[in-house]
């Protein structure tokens, strides 16, 4: 039983190790010792951009600028805004644009992001598609920085960078997911250096318009299902780093958790969907979709296994230190909870809070996941 239990705690410590450090400096290794070289050029190509949208009168002005005034905004020949049900003012907004190339096309009921795109991707008349949502502002040299991976004919996905601006008021929690985001961005450049990124930044990607196919109408993960329905037609999905969108990071666990809940779930409900990218065969991103998407479905397994094994061998010294270990980071994330419940600020627990909240909101999406709870639709969060 004893021999058991220290087996479990190891293979769960292990388990865990692989998905929050070993897999990424594995790929950050394999990325240095074998790039993939891709042959980046200038060039001249016509661009439509996809935009869908749900009662965003506040932000459609401020977004349709941004896409505009980019630099290479000459080769964008249609900005196509698809409403989902949209019941405010976005259409006099959008309408009145002065700018012939944007495009309100209203869909009356709501149906979700996935179904919109489907629409409008097959009425888009430019070689690549840039698809993105209206919370983001774009850097001005945006599509400078993308397009020239096109030159490539084996890149078919590109996506663009999102950077968290915080300021003066950012929370506890704005602190934790600040840090999370650029751990994972480090992780999709190691990818995409090493063979390519299994899936893309939702606010900012473009890909190749021949190489689109309809998704299911239900799908979450649209920024990871059009991209792997390309690179398993052998093409790259590439993370451009420098091709920036600005964004905020959420100031309360809550809506972060909210936001989060729903991508984990999408994560598992690809595996119903695409059952075909679970065989190496079928999926030339299998090890990092595998490694980066799917493993840390079972963190929260890994974890509970890890405290109460350790905890029944208390009785050994090495066992002890490990379960104090543990609970320290769960106290460390729970004193987090208490800074951001209270409204102060800390660098110092902000990363734990983050952490304990992403493994509670895997379990309860993984809960969500084998009830089939998919939710296509979306709620607004705060500008």
């Amino acid at each position: 039983m004893e021999t058991a239990l220290q087996m479990l705690c190891w293979v769960s410590l292990v388990a865990l190790f692989y998905i929050y450090a070993g897999y990424p400096l594995l790929v950050g290794l394999l990325g240095r010792l074998r790039p993939g070289r891709i042959a980046r050029a200038p060039i001249t190509t016509t661009v439509s951009v996809v935009l869908v949208v749900h009662n965003e009168a506040a932000r459609i002005g401020r977004k349709l600028d941004s896409l505009l005034a980019m630099e290479g905004a000459e080769q964008i020949v249609e900005v196509l805004v698809g409403s989902d049900g949209s019941t405010d003012d976005s259409a006099a907004i959008t309408q009145s644009y002065p700018d012939p190339r944007v495009k309100w096309i209203p869909f009356a009921d709501r149906r979700g992001k996935p179904s919109v795109i489907n629409d409008l991707v097959s009425q888009a008349r430019g070689e690549i598609v840039l698809l993105t949502d209206v919370r983001q502002d774009f850097a001005a040299d945006f599509l400078t920085a993308t397009l020239p991976n096109f030159a490539d004919r084996t890149v078919g996905v590109v996506s663009g960078e999102l950077v968290l601006q915080a300021d003066d008021a950012t929370t506890t929690a704005g602190e934790g997911i600040g840090l999370y985001w650029r751990y994972e961005k480090a992780i999709r450049n190691a990818e995409s250096r090493f063979r390519g990124v299994p899936g893309a930044t939702g606010a900012c990607y473009l890909i190749r318009r021949e190489l689109f196919r309809p998704i299911h109408a239900t799908t979450i993960l649209d920024d990871v299902a059009i991209p792997l329905q390309i690179v398993s037609h052998g093409f790259r999905c590439l993370f451009e780093c420098g091709a920036i969108a600005y964004d905020r990071p959420s100031t309360e666990t809550r809506q972060e958790a909210i936001r989060k809940r729903r991508t984990i779930a999408g994560a598992a409900q690809l595996m119903v969907q695409y059952p075909q990218w679970l065989l190496p065969w079928r999926n030339p991103l299998w090890f990092e979709f595998v490694s980066h998407k799917l493993a840390r479905l079972t963190s929260p397994v890994w974890l509970v296994m890890a405290l109460v094994s350790s905890a029944m061998l208390w009785h050994h010294p090495l066992y002890a230190v490990l379960c104090i270990a543990q609970l320290g980071c769960y106290t460390a994330g729970v004193i987090g909870w208490t800074f951001q419940s209270a409204g102060r600020r800390s660098s110092l627990f902000g990363p734990f809070l983050m952490f304990l909240t992403l493994n509670i909101t895997t379990a309860q999406a993984l809960w969500d996941a084998l009830r089939s709870r998919y939710r296509v639709t979306w709620t607004k969060t705060a500008a």
